[in-house]
C-alpha cells in the first residue's frame, strides 16, 4: 500500500524522545499510511545483523541494510548496527511480514534518517539552535544526534570557552544538550555544531560572582605564573601557585575570589581547599540563550584586549 507524503513540518528530535511507548496495531497501520516516524527500543541484533524492536503489540524487524545510513553502501561499519541494542531508534513502518510463523512489523530506520537529513539540511541554517543528544565522546570532540540519529560533530574547541583536554570533561553519553549549527558540508551532508556560544559571555558569567565569595572550581591548567581554575564552563580565574603546583588537571578545589576586573577580563583567586572527589560534568546545563537562533556571539568585553567573537550567517 502506498504511503502518503511525509508531513515535513514534523519536528525531528534526537532518538529517545518518545521512550516507553507501547503501540497498537492500529497505530502502526496509521503510521504506515501517514508517514509518521515512530521510535522504540531495540531488543536484539541477530546473527545476520538484523534488528529486532519491541513495539508492544508485536515485534518489529529492521533488516541490516535498513538499520543505519551508509550500511547498504558500505560507508558505515557494522558496529553502528550492533551498538543499537538496548537503545531507542526511529523508523518508518513499511508493512508487515511473517517470519518463521510470527507476524513482524517491517521497519526502516535508514528511510527515517534520510528523510530527517534531507529536511534538516534544506531547512536548518547556520546559527539555528537545536536540541541534541550526546552519542559519542572523543579527544577531538563530541558527536551529537540532532534528530532521528543524524549526527553532527562538536569539535573540542567549540564545546566551551574554558579549555578542556577531552570532551568527557564536559559531556556524558546520552546527555541532552542544545547546540548551534556552526557549519554545513553540502557535498557530504555533514553538520558541524557548537556549544560554547550558549554558555554565555565573560560578563554574563562573571556577574554570577562577587569578590569575597568562596566557591567550587576545577583546575584546568597549572602554569609557572599561576593556576587556571574553571568557575563555569565559560569562565576561568587565575590563582597563585603557592603550595599547589602539583595539582593535576581536573582536580576539584574551592577558591576565594579576591577580585574581578572586567576591563581586563580577569578574576583573581586564591585556593582554599582541594577535594578528593572527581569533578563530573553537570547533568544539565543552564543556557544564557533560550531562543532558537543566534546571529552573532561576542565573548569578551569591549575594553578587553582579549576578545573573541563569531558571526552566524544564514546560508
Amino acid at each position: 500500500m502506498k504511503r502518503k507524503n511525509v508531513t515535513m513540518m514534523n519536528e525531528f528530535k534526537p532518538e529517545g524522545t518518545m521512550q516507553n511507548i507501547i503501540y497498537t496495531k492500529s497505530v502502526l497501520d496509521r503510521a504506515m499510511l501517514t508517514g509518521k516516524i515512530l521510535e522504540a527500543k531495540v531488543k536484539m541484533c541477530d546473527e545476520n545483523l538484523n534488528l529486532i524492536v519491541d513495539l508492544g503489540c508485536m515485534k518489529g524487524f529492521i533488516p541490516k541494510e535498513e538499520a543505519a545510513l551508509g550500511i547498504r553502501e558500505g560507508k558505515t561499519r557494522d558496529i553502528a548496527v550492533i551498538s543499537r541494542v538496548n537503545k531507542v531508534c526511529c523508523f518508518f513502518v513499511k508493512g508487515f511480514k511473517q517470519i518463521k510463523g510470527e507476524v513482524f512489523a517491517l521497519l526502516s530506520r535508514t528511510e527515517a534518517q534520510q528523510t530527517a537529513l534531507d529536511y534538516m539540511f534544506s531547512h536548518y541554517e547556520v546559527g539555528d539552535i537545536v536540541d541534541a543528544k550526546i552519542t559519542h565522546l572523543d579527544r577531538f570532540g563530541a558527536f551529537a544526534d540532532i534528530g532521528c540519529g543524524v549526527v553532527g560533530l562538536i569539535s573540542i574547541e567549540n564545546i566551551s570557552v574554558s579549555r578542556i583536554s577531552h570532551s568527557e570533561d564536559r559531556f556524558r553519553v546520552g546527555q541532552n544538550v542544545r547546540v548551534v549549527i556552526k557549519d554545513k558540508d553540502p557535498e557530504n551532508k555533514h553538520f558541524f555544531l557548537s556549544h560554547k556560544e550558549l554558555l554565555g559571555t565573560w560578563l554574563e558569567n562573571a556577574s554570577l560572582f562577587v569578590p569575597g565569595q568562596t566557591v567550587p572550581g576545577c583546575v584546568r591548567s597549572v602554569e609557572d605564573y599561576g593556576i587556571f581554575v574553571e568557575l563555569t564552563p565559560n569562565l576561568s580565574g587565575l590563582a597563585e601557585v603557592g603550595n599547589y603546583g602539583d595539582l593535576p588537571k581536573g582536580k576539584g578545589v574551592s577558591v576565594y575570589i579576591k577580585n574581578i576586573v572586567p576591563e581586563k577580563m580577569k578574576i583573581k583567586l586564591s585556593i582554599v581547599d582541594v577535594f578528593d572527589e572527581p569533578v563530573l560534568p553537570p547533568e544539565k546545563y543552564d543556557y544564557f540563550i533560550n531562543g532558537n537562533r543566534i546571529d552573532n556571539f561576542s565573548y569578551g568585553t569591549s575594553s578587553a584586549v582579549k576578545h573573541s567573537s563569531a558571526m552566524f550567517k544564514k546560508i
